[in-house]
């Protein structure tokens, strides 16, 4: 049960960085943002890594799979997940995202020849119904709170928040042998993030794109961002490590995948509004198709 219970956490810690990371996102442009997020958690882990020896475990013939996930997974995977984030708000940003695990069992099948039963098909069905019906019923009509806003063409706010789904899941699947030869996961991560701090410094400076940072950085921001990833980077992914050092992989990976119904309660306390039944009903559709996918 303990390693359950950290599983749960984990993913009730995901959903409250998201609203954490919601405000200072549209504060400083969601790249500006994700560059000073990123570059934080890099410290972090990076510290973390050089305290436990975990630099010790990542060879030199790793690198070019931890960068290739790292690029694909991080900086395409989170840039496109704020960018969402900023279009759509944390709920239904957050609904996209959770289509990583479907994604990532679909590119199993295609890539890497992983049998796809009938039980992970259902699932990724019931999956992509959930995430339809949270996003084009999950709003009621007295919700007035600016996250329920939508900014720009819808379409290109799903676009974006599927990209960020797709990126998450090639990442995972690119890092995987790495992992299973061994590496420590946090040495790893620092690696992923590192580059992903790289990238987004590079974007920044491409005149084309005029990715510039739209506010001051204020002390209040800064807070925000540090807490946001440590929580979600730190505290989060120290707790799925733990549940998957002890427990199922199918039970944790299902219960760290409940953030999109978890944040549900965190935005009504927050905002005072409650979320519709479709908006409860789509995330729970999309948990138990996460369910029976990993379960299978």
């Amino acid at each position: 049960m303990t390693f359950e219970l950290a599983a749960l956490a984990a993913a009730l810690l995901w959903a409250f960085s998201g609203l954490l990371s919601a405000g200072p996102s549209q504060h400083l442009g969601a790249i500006a943002f994700n560059r000073l997020r990123m570059g934080m958690v890099f410290v972090m882990l990076a510290v973390a890594a050089t305290l436990t020896g975990g630099w010790a475990t990542v060879s030199g013939d790793q690198a070019l799979a931890i960068l290739a996930s790292g690029f694909i997974g991080i900086f395409l995977g989170d840039t496109a997940l704020f960018l969402t984030m900023n279009r759509l708000g944390p709920r239904r940003s957050g609904i996209l995202f959770a289509l990583n695990a479907p994604l990532a069992a679909l590119l199993g099948w295609l890539v890497l020849g992983e049998v796809l039963s009938s039980r992970a098909v259902t699932g990724i069905a019931l999956s992509v119904v959930g995430v339809i019906m949270a996003i084009a019923f999950g709003k009621r009509r007295s919700q007035l709170h600016q996250w329920e806003n939508i900014r720009g063409p819808l379409r290109l706010g799903i676009l974006l928040g599927l990209t960020s789904a797709m990126s998450q899941a090639l990442g995972s699947l690119i890092a995987r042998p790495v992992m299973a030869a061994g590496a420590d996961p946090v040495a790893v991560s620092a690696i992923r993030v590192g580059i992903a701090v790289l990238g987004l410094t590079l974007l920044m400076q491409l005149p084309v794109l005029k990715f510039r940072q739209r506010n001051p950085v204020t002390p209040r921001i800064v807070g925000q961002i540090a807490l946001s990833g440590f929580v979600a980077m730190g505290v989060g992914m120290t707790l799925v490590l733990y549940a998957l050092s002890g427990g199922e992989v199918g039970i944790v990976s299902t219960l760290s995948a409940t953030s999109p119904v978890l944040i549900l309660p965190l935005l009504w306390i927050h905002t005072g509004e409650r979320p519709s039944l479709w908006a409860f009903a789509g995330a729970a559709l999309v948990i138990a198709g996460t369910a029976l996918i990993f379960l299978d």
